[in-house]
């Protein structure tokens, strides 16, 4: 009878056990499965709600025929300037191309290709080679200009309307430390919509001794023949 008993007792337990790794087998398969599911619906949704990246980062596509950029002012004088076109960083910190005073990117108005980068020290520099860069820009050139730590000191009325000739309306106020982000172009028959000027003022600058950084975005229409 004990015997028996043991035997019986031994065969419960192996039922059991083996009850119990079907049950969790099935479980995890299942669980396996519901975690499978979870994660591909959370990639899709992920995937459907992910907004839509434009080039240089700007808040909206472009129209056909126009080139996309993007572009800031230097931060005190710190941080330089940065300046993209159509997907292209052509001037900034990292690219190590950009330097006190105003920096200026010039690019193919038919093509969006970058032409020239230069910067021109208007704190301790010269204005003549600046005023001589700006007399060789040719005809359908797109112009894009930003300041750095000081951008105004050495510019005279000579560099101020070849400026304003590409476009401008701030450039004959833009005063000692002044934050100014501007594109224009060779040619261009009437003012230029982009432009972003934010005067030194002790009362409002953001850092000590400069204002705020400037941003500006947006499309310029390529030229036509």
């Amino acid at each position: 009878m004990r015997m028996a008993g043991a035997v019986k007792l031994v065969v419960a337990v192996a039922v059991f056990l083996l009850t119990f790794y079907v049950i969790s087998q099935v479980f995890e398969i299942k669980l396996d499965s519901n975690l499978g599911n979870l994660f591909a619906r959370s990639a899709l949704q992920i995937a459907y709600t992910k907004p839509p990246r434009y080039k240089c980062g700007i808040s909206k596509a472009c129209p056909e025929k126009h080139f996309a950029f993007k572009m800031a002012s230097g931060a005190a004088n710190v941080v330089g300037p940065k300046i993209c076109v159509e997907d292209n960083i052509l001037m900034s910190g990292v690219k190590n191309n950009v330097g006190r005073g105003i920096n200026v990117a010039l690019v193919n108005g038919k093509t969006g290709e970058a032409l020239r980068t230069e910067y021109f020290d208007m704190w301790g520099g010269d204005v003549a080679p600046f005023i001589e860069f700006l007399k060789s820009i040719q005809d359908g050139t797109i112009v894009l200009m930003g300041t750095y730590d000081d951008g105004a000191t050495k510019l005279n009325n000579e560099a101020r309307l070849l400026i304003a000739a590409l476009g401008s309306t701030a450039i004959v106020n833009l005063d000692f430390r002044d934050n100014w982000v501007f594109c224009g172009g060779k040619g261009i028959k009437t003012k230029s919509p982009f432009e972003q000027h934010i005067k030194n003022n002790k009362d409002t600058n953001k850092y000590e001794g400069w204002p705020e950084v400037v941003e500006m975005e947006g499309c310029i229409p390529q030229k036509q023949d």
